[in-house]
């Protein structure tokens, strides 16, 4: 294919990345003449337009990366320049759809929403990667006038990045990332403000934030600037979730105050209950067991525990390091098959560690 990708920052960049991996010519556009440098520099495209019309003539499909503002007026212009298939991979899609299929209902067929659920903790095209996309959740978002040739296209374009395809209605989809997506970036956000306004005139509380809270508020460090767009773009189905949300504040609220602790250990096993069976997040096949390791703060303790599973042949499917509120240790969880699990522990006591395993439910 010749993909044309209108927007090279991260995940443009990572598209291009992907695909030029893949064998495919990428033809980039963006704006920024330092990113559209930077692009070919990087290798997520072959050349780059000085304009749109430029970028799509003689593609395949185009790919509109901008930000979510911009996004229905990109499409547009990539329809109206001739480009067979487009596609965008913003976070919010039911308005961007609304807004092409109203204003170019004839060329409204060749526009299939996308948007990976892939992102990285680093910005812009220096943040880019070609496996961004191996293994993660890409949905297709199609309208009731979607041409099934693009549709197809489209899937191909996303199958050849690495991800795979959920298809869903525009405005499904923007109900379903209000609610695993958007509502705990404002829950996160609104957490780390009370702490850090509660610990303004105390040093000492945000020194106390260990492990639980660093996992809450984790994702209150992404890149602010997207998130206003977002958050006006998709604010009704952000808004009915964040008062389910509340509703649920409100029920723990009246659970403490009245010292129910029925209601709170049923409260807290169903959400026990229902994390536990969400889909896995790492490659492991068959049961699975976390690997505790309480480790020191000192260099080469990840790299000693790796490479003792590497000489055992286990695959790690996952590894966090969870740092301790004392600053010179923490625990480092890796989950590993469950049959191999005892064989790392045994492996790694001779070292001076001693890990605890914990199962986790299949």
């Amino acid at each position: 294919m010749q993909v044309a990708i209108l927007g090279i920052g991260l995940i443009g960049g990572s598209i291009g990345l992907a695909l030029r991996e893949a064998g495919h010519e990428v033809v980039g556009y963006d704006l920024d003449a330092a990113s559209a440098a930077a692009a070919i520099e990087l290798g997520a495209c072959d050349r780059v337009a000085p304009t749109i019309a430029e970028a799509v003539r003689g593609c395949d499909i185009a790919v509109v990366a901008v930000p979510l503002s911009a996004e229905a007026a990109v499409v547009e212009a990539a329809l109206v320049a001739g480009a067979p298939v487009v596609t965008d991979v913003g976070a919010v899609k039911a308005h961007a759809t609304r807004a092409v299929t109203e204003t170019f209902p004839a060329e409204a067929a060749r526009y299939v929403g996308s948007h990976p659920m892939a992102g990285s903790e680093q910005e812009g095209i220096h943040g880019a990667r070609a496996d961004l996309f191996q293994g993660a959740v890409w949905i297709m978002t199609p309208h009731a006038d979607t041409d099934p040739d693009s549709f197809a296209l489209v899937q191909h374009l996303i199958t050849e990045c690495g991800a795979e395809t959920l298809a869903v209605s525009p405005e499904r989809h923007d109900e379903l990332v209000a609610l695993v997506s958007h509502v705990p970036q404002i829950a996160s956000t609104t957490l780390m403000n009370v702490a850090a306004h509660a610990g303004s005139d105390d040093g000492i509380l945000l020194r106390l934030a260990a492990g639980g809270f660093r996992d809450m508020t984790r994702i209150a460090a992404s890149n602010p600037v997207i998130w206003p767009d977002i958050c006006i773009e998709n604010k009704d189905a952000i808004l009915q979730a964040l008062t389910a949300y509340q509703r649920q504040l409100e029920l723990a609220k009246e659970l403490i105050a009245s010292d129910d602790r029925d209601g709170l250990f049923a409260m807290l096993t169903d959400a026990r209950s229902a994390r536990r069976n969400l889909p896995r997040g790492f490659a492991v096949a068959g049961p699975a067991a976390e690997v505790r390791v309480p480790v020191p703060d000192r260099p080469g303790v990840l790299a000693e525990v790796t490479t003792v599973a590497g000489e055992l042949g286990i695959n790690i499917g996952d590894l966090e390091i969870a740092h301790s509120i004392e600053g010179d240790q923490g625990v480092l969880v890796v989950v590993v098959p469950r049959a191999q699990a005892e064989s790392l522990v045994a492996a790694l006591h001779p070292l001076g560690y001693r890990p605890a395993i914990v199962d986790i439910d299949a």
